[in-house]
């Protein structure tokens, strides 16, 4: 197997809903980052030998390949083919491991891996009941034979029964939210985005064209009392809204490429694609599958949780990195550093190569040596991947 480096990674401003991006359309959004991630190590075009984007909602404008139609919407040539994947939350972070096992397997050189999600346009469970084109419904993924297996699906009710399991309080999950803010806050201010977020024209509040450099979700003056006002979502003890992540829209790519090619090109890669993993979690309680996916890309990596510099674990809901922290022993000092998805926000398909884009650009400011990523997803899953700074 070749070794696998990340050499360039990029990612848009996350965008609240109906914030910077509203008149976008999802083809056009996802070619500012092929553009710009190829651009930055002034790559000639033609060498990338395809482009893989995470995305979950894959319906209206994020349909018929959104992969291909970001391509075209690009400056990549149109002879370059793209291919759509959809892992729920993990999907682009899926699309950095697909690229990197077809890199390391010897059957391409150069791939560029991304995420982009529109949920402005798309939210939450948009593909689901939709209208066919003769007017039927297209019928619901969620069957009766899996409800009378595992019930009705609901995350909310799942975030909650995580915190219940691993006895995480409500007082807990908000000093975690308002850290998340205060980290983002700082992270920005500081300067510590600038090199991974380029540069997009959006929209302000009232309709006026303006340059986007940071992220539009987080906020200054969160507090405990604030979180204590929210209504307790349905089905839940004390779960609000401000112990979740944000709906918002974003995009990102990164740009893998072989040992051998890099060599060849005279490349500084950024990183090394240490080890990929993916586990199954129980459909009922959903989103563990970090805690479990843990342990075993470290076992692929020959690393132990010591190893590790950096922890980039999605913020779906404060409990599930709080509950990952617990079972697997981790370092909470190392878990998000410059803060997660409540600050950040966490469009979809879009988040996985968001956090790992992050984590890489954390990596070099910091000088450290390893990264890991994971994320929990809708239906019970959990890829992760481990970074090297090189």
């Amino acid at each position: 197997m070749r070794d696998v480096f990340i050499v360039s990674a990029v990612r848009t401003p996350v965008a609240k809903q109906r914030g910077y991006y509203r008149e976008y359309i999802a083809p056009e959004l996802l070619a500012l980052v092929l553009n710009e991630v190829v651009e930055r190590i002034q790559l000639d075009v033609n060498q990338i030998d395809d482009v893989i984007t995470g995305c979950v909602y894959q319906i209206g404008e994020q349909g018929f390949n959104l992969a291909r139609m970001g391509i075209l919407s690009s400056r990549l040539p149109v002879t370059l083919g793209g291919i759509s994947v959809n892992r729920q939350c993990g999907s682009s972070l899926s699309a950095i491991q697909l690229a990197s096992g077809m890199i390391a397997a010897g059957t391409m050189d150069v791939v560029i891996a991304s995420g982009c999600e529109l949920m402005s346009k798309y939210g939450i469970a948009s593909d689901l009941n939709c209208i066919l084109s003769n007017g039927q419904n297209a019928g619901h993924p969620i069957t009766k034979s899996y409800m009378d297996r595992y019930g009705i699906p609901d995350q909310m009710t799942a975030a909650q029964a995580i915190a219940n399991l691993w006895k995480i309080t409500k007082e807990e999950c908000q000093d975690f939210a308002v850290a998340s803010h205060e980290k983002a806050l700082r992270a920005t201010k500081e300067g510590y985005f600038k090199k991974e977020i380029m540069q997009v024209q959006g929209l302000d509040k009232d309709g006026n064209k303006i340059i986007c450099s940071t992220d539009e979700p987080i906020r200054a003056g969160v507090t405990r009392e604030l979180l204590d006002g929210l209504k307790v979502l349905p089905g839940t003890d004390w779960m609000t809204a401000g112990l979740s992540s944000t709906v918002t829209d974003g995009a990102s790519a990164v740009l893998l490429m072989s040992g051998e090619k890099v060599k060849k090109l005279g490349l500084a890669p950024l990183v090394r694609v240490v080890a990929n993993a993916v586990v199954g979690s129980d459909p009922k309680l959903m989103l563990t599958g970090p805690m479990t996916v843990t342990p075993k890309v470290l076992k692929m990596a020959r690393l132990k949780m010591d190893d590790i510099d950096l922890f980039e674990v999605n913020e779906a809901f404060a409990p599930i990195p709080l509950a990952w922290a617990k079972e697997v022993k981790a370092d909470i000092t190392k878990l998000n550093v410059n803060g997660g998805a409540m600050a950040l926000g966490h469009p979809v398909g879009n988040s996985g190569c968001r956090l790992s884009v992050t984590a890489i650009h954390e990596l070099q400011r910091r000088k450290a040596k390893y990264a890991l990523v994971t994320l929990c997803t809708g239906g019970g899953q959990a890829p992760a991947t481990i970074f090297e700074r090189v």
